[in-house]
């Protein structure tokens, strides 16, 4: 039964009994809302917030070598150490030697070859290499094909007509033309590249 100002029961029992009445139901309204805010506020923690990665008992499943560490009694030993690591100079492999090679040397200044300290002269006393890889863009050579004739000394005397036999023509991919197979195949490979 809903209440109004006309409504009201005018007995001060049972205005008290209503008052008791509401106070309890707004109880209950109050608990249900307190829970419902609870269960969001878990939904939202496990959706967005840190989540534990693990299962129980996950961190006991390597520790096979503490336990063997714990199982074992050591006695402290006395252990000397180097001051300085040993460190090495990393070494590069060397080039292949099939390669087209070329020595430059360079030298310092002859004001340079003075000692700063006592002013006497200073001796070569080795060297240092590097090497370093330099290209070199294609090159363009000319073939020159030398055909070589002969003819008959015999008929060149005697005779009005002379054979000559020549070297045959060397096969082209183009007949008659100046370019052979390896610059066409450089034309056809840096069109197709671009």
């Amino acid at each position: 039964m809903e209440f109004n100002h006309k409504n009201l029961p005018t007995d001060p029992g049972e205005l008290q009994l209503l008052v008791l009445k509401l106070q309890q139901e707004l109880q209950s309204k109050d608990a249900r809302l307190n829970f419902l805010e609870e269960q969001f506020r878990l939904a939202q923690q496990k959706q967005f917030g840190k989540s534990a990665e693990g299962h129980p008992g996950q961190d006991e499943l390597f520790n096979e070598a503490e336990v063997e560490v714990e199982t074992e009694k050591f006695e402290p030993e006395e252990v000397v150490q180097d001051i300085k690591p040993a460190r090495k100079k990393p070494v590069r492999k060397p080039l292949p030697t099939d390669l087209l090679r070329e020595v430059v040397t360079h030298d310092i200044n002859a004001a340079d070859k003075v000692c700063n300290c006592c002013g006497g002269d200073l001796h070569l006393m080795g060297e240092e290499k590097s090497e370093k890889l330099e290209f070199v863009p294609a090159q363009v050579k000319v073939i020159e094909h030398v055909r070589l004739k002969y003819s008959c000394r015999a008929c060149d005397k005697h005779s009005t007509q002379v054979k000559i036999h020549i070297a045959p023509v060397p096969a082209s991919p183009i007949p008659k033309g100046i370019a052979t197979g390896s610059l066409l195949s450089q034309i056809i490979t840096s069109k197709w590249r671009c």
